[in-house]
């Protein structure tokens, strides 16, 4: 027993030794390609000239690739001998801020959304990053291909932001047109964790998105004479409270959520109760029966608010609530434990921590939901320098975080750090399957 577990260390160990080499050939690469991207965003749905450049890393290291695929995403496949199927999925797309870290690498593009608006683009949630290290594994990959056997599918998703890139990807057939695979692997860039360190979690990882648009209708008059009217703000106002009691006081204390009033707009003057208000809520939720019962408690409450105020069924507030939304990320416990024993036998290089489910959105987890029932595991790069990493237990310096205009990662390091820990996880699930 001991001598076979000596055997796995050594594989691990050799294996490691590999991956190191290779990245240092590709260093240099790795770096000036983050500093490319870096400068020059595409926001979601737009990421043409990023596809493009993804498409040709992917054929330099031998590759067949499958461009515009669901819209600007590619599928990438290397078949290398008999073997299980991994699949290994970046994100590519930008947001609209402007960047205020004052770099020299720093994003000056101005560009216009879909909707033809002129806004600035940055990355600042690191897909930069995701991106950089998806190249090097790629490239590892293809260099250590002697030490693996399988067939390794590598795609560049579009609209992670917007949470439609995975979507449009599996319904154009991603898991039909292509093999199946046994596992799918993932990371996210975490501006709190130093470089070195691998965060991963069981379960929920990140929380599932729905936006809701609500319409409250009222009877608008003159601000002078309220009796005369039905104030669709005030009522807003009432809902908007109660809102918050669902979470407080009809959801298991155990079932985290939130419901967020990110927008309320109504009216056009000083002196006039408009006849209504529109509001835009985000809800989040780890459960699909936590996110139904509220859904079935704002229909609840908007209604019994404008009951109450005598309005008739006809102005009855309309709840409305998009059928296709983020679900929450639910890493599969079996591929985690499976990566964690391959990151442990190289753990003196790659530090792991277990990090606490958040509650962002992230839309690999479409890619656990479908009919094939496929495992998916997202782990966490950390991006921080040793002494930023030091700084920020300063509550006074606290490090920007993903989506701050002043996000700036560590990335000399952070892609090392990532290529190795997806490239020995895949090497690894390859010799476990």
């Amino acid at each position: 027993m001991m001598g076979m577990l000596s055997m796995v260390t050594l594989q691990a160990q050799e294996t490691a030794k590999n991956i190191d080499k290779v990245l240092e050939q590709n260093r240099q690469h790795l770096e000036d390609l983050y500093l490319y991207l870096h400068q020059h965003p595409e926001l979601s749905f737009m990421e043409t000239n990023t596809a493009a450049r993804m498409q040709k890393e992917a054929e330099e290291a031998g590759f067949k690739v499958t461009p515009h695929f669901g819209g600007n995403s590619l599928v990438a496949v290397m078949k290398n001998g008999h073997g299980p199927v991994i699949m290994v999925r970046t994100d590519m797309d930008a947001l609209p801020l402007e960047e205020k870290t004052g770099l020299r690498y720093a994003s000056k593009v101005v560009t216009k959304t879909r909707e033809g608006k002129e806004m600035p683009a940055m990355h600042a949630c690191g897909h930069d990053i995701h991106m950089s290290v998806w190249s090097g594994v790629a490239r590892t990959m293809a260099a250590l291909k002697e030490q693996w056997h399988g067939t390794l599918i590598m795609i560049a998703q579009q609209a992670e932001e917007r949470s439609g890139g995975a979507r449009a990807m599996i319904k154009a057939g991603l898991f039909q047109k292509f093999p199946v695979p046994d596992d799918i692997l993932a990371f996210h860039v975490m501006p709190d964790l130093p470089v070195g360190t691998i965060g991963y979690g069981t379960g929920p990882v990140f929380a599932g998105v729905n936006p809701v648009d609500i319409t409250v209708y009222g009877k608008g008059g003159h601000g002078a004479y309220p009796h005369k009217t039905i104030d669709p703000i005030v009522l807003s106002s009432r809902m908007i409270m109660d809102f918050q009691t669902i979470v407080s006081r009809e959801l298991n204390p155990l079932d985290p959520a939130v419901i967020s009033v990110g927008s309320i707009h109504g009216g056009t003057k000083h002196n006039i109760i408009p006849d209504e208000v529109k509001m835009q809520i985000t809800v989040r939720f780890y459960k699909d029966e936590v996110f139904d019962h509220i859904r079935s408690s704002m229909e609840r409450i908007t209604k019994g608010i404008a009951m109450s105020a005598g309005l008739t069924e006809d102005r009855y507030p309309v709840v409305h609530v998009e059928d296709e939304f983020t679900p929450p990320l639910i890493n599969n416990p079996d591929l985690v434990q499976q990566c964690l024993s391959i990151w442990k036998q190289d753990e003196p290089v790659l530090k792991l921590v277990q990090v606490d489910p958040q509650m962002a959105g992230e839309d690999f987890s479409m890619y656990g939901r479908t009919p094939e029932h496929i495992p998916i595991f997202m782990f966490r790069v950390g991006t921080a320098s040793p002494e930023e990493y030091a700084a920020n237990q300063s509550v006074e310096k606290l490090l920007p975080a993903l989506h701050s205009p002043l996000y700036a990662p560590h990335y000399q390091e952070a892609i090392p750090a990532g290529v190795r820990a997806m490239a020995s996880a895949v090497i690894g699930l390859f010799h476990r399957k």
